[in-house]
């Protein structure tokens, strides 16, 4: 655990709900068997009327924060919602109302304002009958001097893969401030898809059964996810901020398109693309901004980017580099000249213009207030990412055709001086150097949140020879690593290979799941990469533990 911090004060027992008549699709209990429902209150096993899904909060502030319900019934209802202190809501720090609207599918958002900076509070929201929600906790940012402030970091939460035990031991462990989600909160993939039939949980039994591709579709998706009990009790118990990624839309998707979206059976991409961003702003705890930042005293700015559907340029594809191409020295001789050419184009972009220049702005604003951390809670992987030579010659001839061809060719563009990822900001390495270029001119003491790869890592970033910051990328809450797909390289010789092959890769865990717990200080960014024991039954049992740590100016990690 991370130590030397009150606790905060424990949530409250999560409050049932009426369970009434089924909606739309039908009667969905709760994924898992009776056991695993004892610990959950009765009104999240089915979303009929009344209040479905709990509640939640997000968007904080110094003095508001952003609180969130559904409540259905037969007609739009307005809700009272109430802030407090104390869980026994003696005095009421804040309140209003606010409308649950089929036209939201019943999901109502309000902001409380006039709170006090850097504290708890309690929430709930009361119907006109007199029933009321779960009792949730958050609490506003810090102003002025910070001594420590703690976030609990997740991403890639694939629903058919197993349970959500990453945010089950977060709330148990009740050591951070914060949430913050990096994307890929739900998978859009139909059943048996990913996870595959046979990687299926027997348990979590996902609705739709199809892709999501309709209104109705995202709507019933969201759903599914957010009847989940350790995500129900998670968003009850710490405010979140959240990025999407490309799962929330569609797989690698970027501002004109997706590789999993296909127009001549699925209809325009802009109108996908509305309702996607339409339905997860129902459904989450946040505001309509694609981007914004967060002043955590003088402590830290974190900046919540949107690298996917906002101004991100389609990704590049090496396979297309090479089609036709069989003989070795004209495969390379194409790498070198996609690496000269197309990869470096000044002209890409992933943020998009406008989001370069306010995050550029913000940068420089943050340092200039006195901030000791920059913080970018972001989507994919910044720091550099080659293939290991080594790892050619552990290809085994019994592997699939398509297995052998994509790792050679991962050899290949290595050799190359290309990358393995071109989703990630190693596609996009003009749009990067701006990022490092703000940052350095800035005085920045950059720290990188990402997601996005399943697997967890730490780096050191630097640029023309500067020390730029440090990254830490999250392993997946239940999506597989690389173990899934390079099950033949024992995990650690992979994770050491990788290491090896990159400068800017201090370490590296590619076979377990979990979240992250940073901590910030004027004198140092410390995560825990936390690994939960199991996905397959619902447990808060850790499996192990890992810190880095970066002391404020090095822009390094701690050898």
């Amino acid at each position: 655990m991370i130590k030397n911090k009150p606790a905060a004060p424990a949530p409250e027992a999560a409050a049932p709900s009426a369970i009434s008549t089924v909606s739309r699709r039908g009667l969905f209990a709760l994924a898992g068997a009776a056991s695993a429902l004892a610990a959950t209150p009765a009104g999240a096993r089915t979303w009929g009327s009344g209040f479905t899904h709990g509640v939640a909060s997000g968007e904080p502030q110094g003095t508001s924060v952003l609180l969130w319900t559904r409540f259905v019934a037969d007609a739009e209802t307005e809700l009272d919602w109430e802030v407090s202190d104390s869980a026994d809501f003696a005095r009421i720090a804040s309140a209003g109302k606010v409308t649950a609207s089929p036209n939201r599918d019943w999901c109502a958002k309000a902001i409380a304002n006039g709170l006090e900076p850097d504290r708890w509070y309690f929430y709930r929201f009361t119907a006109p009958g007199g029933a009321t929600s779960d009792i949730g906790r958050t609490r506003t940012l810090p102003q002025g001097p910070t001594r420590t402030f703690r976030l609990a970091v997740f991403s890639c939460s694939n629903f058919g893969f197993g349970w959500f035990n990453s945010y089950a031991h977060a709330v148990e462990a009740n050591d951070c401030d914060l949430a913050v989600h990096l994307g890929d909160y739900i998978y859009e993939y139909g059943k048996g898809t990913y996870p595959s039939g046979a990687q299926m949980h027997a348990d979590r039994a996902l609705a739709p059964d199809s892709e999501i591709v309709t209104l109705a579709d995202y709507r019933t998706r969201y759903a599914t996810y957010r009847a989940d009990p350790d995500l129900r009790r998670l968003h009850q118990s710490l405010p979140m901020i959240a990025v999407w990624d490309d799962h929330e839309s569609a797989n690698d998707s970027w501002k004109n398109g997706a590789e999993n979206h296909q127009p001549e059976s699925e209809g325009p991409w802009e109108a996908r693309k509305a309702i996607a961003k339409r339905v997860y702003r129902e459904w989450m705890p946040v505001s309509d901004e694609p981007y914004a930042a967060y002043d955590i005293g003088d402590l830290a700015t974190i900046f919540r980017l949107d690298t996917r559907l906002e101004g991100r340029d389609e990704q590049l594809d090496l396979g297309k580099v090479l089609e036709g191409v069989s003989d070795p020295e004209a495969a390379m001789r194409a790498m070198v000249a996609f690496r000269d050419g197309d990869w470096s184009d000044p002209q890409r972009h992933l943020l998009g213009a406008t989001q370069e220049q306010w995050l550029a702005e913000g940068l420089a604003a943050s340092t200039a207030r006195g901030a000791k951390w920059q913080v970018l809670a972001q989507q994919v992987l910044m720091g550099n990412l080659k293939s290991p030579a080594a790892l050619t010659a552990q290809i085994e001839g019994s592997l699939p055709d398509f297995v052998r061809q994509r790792l050679a060719a991962a050899a290949m563009a290595s050799e190359a001086g290309l990358p393995l990822n071109m989703d990630a900001w190693d596609g996009y390495p003009a749009a990067r150097e701006r990022v490092f270029t703000a940052a350095l001119e800035a005085d920045a003491n950059l720290l990188v949140l990402a997601g996005d790869t399943h697997n967890a890592w730490a780096f050191d970033l630097d640029h023309a020879g500067a020390k730029v910051g440090v990254e830490v990328g999250v392993q997946g809450t239940t999506s597989p690593g690389f173990e899934s797909y390079l099950s033949f390289v024992k995990p650690g010789d992979l994770a050491g290979a990788l290491v090896a092959e990159n400068a800017q890769l201090q370490w590296a865990d590619t076979s377990q799941r979990g979240y992250m717990a940073v901590e910030l200080t004027p004198a140092r960014a410390t995560t825990e990469f936390r690994f939960v024991d199991t996905i397959k039954t619902r447990s808060t049992r850790l499996a192990g533990t890992k810190r880095v740590t970066s002391e404020a100016g090095a822009r390094v990690l701690e050898a």
